[in-house]
């Protein structure tokens, strides 16, 4: 078996989203195609309340997923199903928008550090009109696998050598690894991957080693790798206190229409989706 090389490095582009929160845009529209299934990734890192304070007022979405992992902070979850949550340190919200949803996220503190991610991982045809769905992970419920190597992969969907994270999705097979490395010393760790999969890696601490088959390769912080298609495992090293996060998923090979919140696979279906909201059936 051979090992992945990174076949591109992101920066992300700074932006803002909602009402003025400041993020970085990782994974953007250009790259949908590359990284299919997914469609977004943003991070976002402040200690400044004027960056986040306004947060995420009421905003519509369909025909995905959304995925909110939480470092740092507490944002409120609301949506117009009745379902309310609050993600903390640690915690995960993951939402299927399916036929469409309405939800606000605001942050539940005025000062202090925020950081986090939030992924946006397509549906399928077949299901971008189901019936939308909420879920809170804590972070008790999601579990660590404490490797041999000595870093530890927080598991929140996949199975990474027999640990099983609480979200398992059947068409995509979507891995979502936050990875630790050890606060004395480096390591490395190796993680099999399906050759049909598309993955990439993002360094929010300290930084990785990717050591592909042909050469060894930098990821510093805060950029992704997205790596190539060239193998069925990945072996990274990490300095000592480094953290990324790995995400990997089979590839949908379905158009991809999107207008803004709204991404389904025709033109059609679009204006289908930006009627049905204007005319309050979400």
């Amino acid at each position: 078996m051979t090992h992945r090389s990174i076949e591109r490095l992101i920066k992300g582009r700074p932006t803002s989203d909602g009402d003025g929160v400041k993020l970085t845009r990782v994974l953007t529209q250009d790259l949908q195609k590359r990284l299919d299934p997914f469609l977004m990734l943003d991070s976002f890192a402040t200690d400044d309340a004027n960056d986040y304070i306004g947060g995420f007022p009421n905003h519509p979405h369909r025909g995905f997923e959304t995925v909110t992992y939480m470092i740092d902070g507490r944002m409120r979850h609301k949506d117009n199903a009745g379902n309310e949550g609050l993600l903390r340190p640690g915690s995960v919200q993951w939402m299927t928008a399916g036929r469409g949803i309405i939800h606000s996220e605001m942050p539940e503190q005025e000062d202090g550090r925020m950081e986090g991610f939030q992924l946006w991982l397509n549906l399928p045809s077949e299901e971008k009109m189901c019936v939308p769905k909420y879920k809170d992970y804590e972070p008790t419920d999601i579990p660590f696998h404490k490797d041999s190597s000595g870093a530890q992969v927080k598991v929140i969907a996949g199975d990474f050598k027999g640990t099983k994270g609480p979200m398992q999705t059947s068409k995509t097979e979507t891995q979502f690894y936050d990875l630790w490395f050890p606060e004395e010393n480096a390591c490395e760790i190796e993680f099999d991957i399906d050759s049909n999969a598309n993955t990439f890696i993002f360094v929010y601490r300290g930084e990785l080693e990717c050591n592909s088959s042909e050469s060894i390769q930098n990821i510093p912080k805060s950029t992704m790798a997205i790596m190539g298609n060239d193998g069925e495992k990945i072996k990274i090293r990490g300095q000592a206190k480094s953290k990324a996060i790995l995400i990997s998923g089979i590839a949908l090979k379905e158009p991809i229409a999107q207008y803004g919140p709204f991404v389904m696979n025709t033109q059609e279906e679009l204006v289908q989706a930006v009627n049905d909201f204007r005319a309050g059936l979400f």
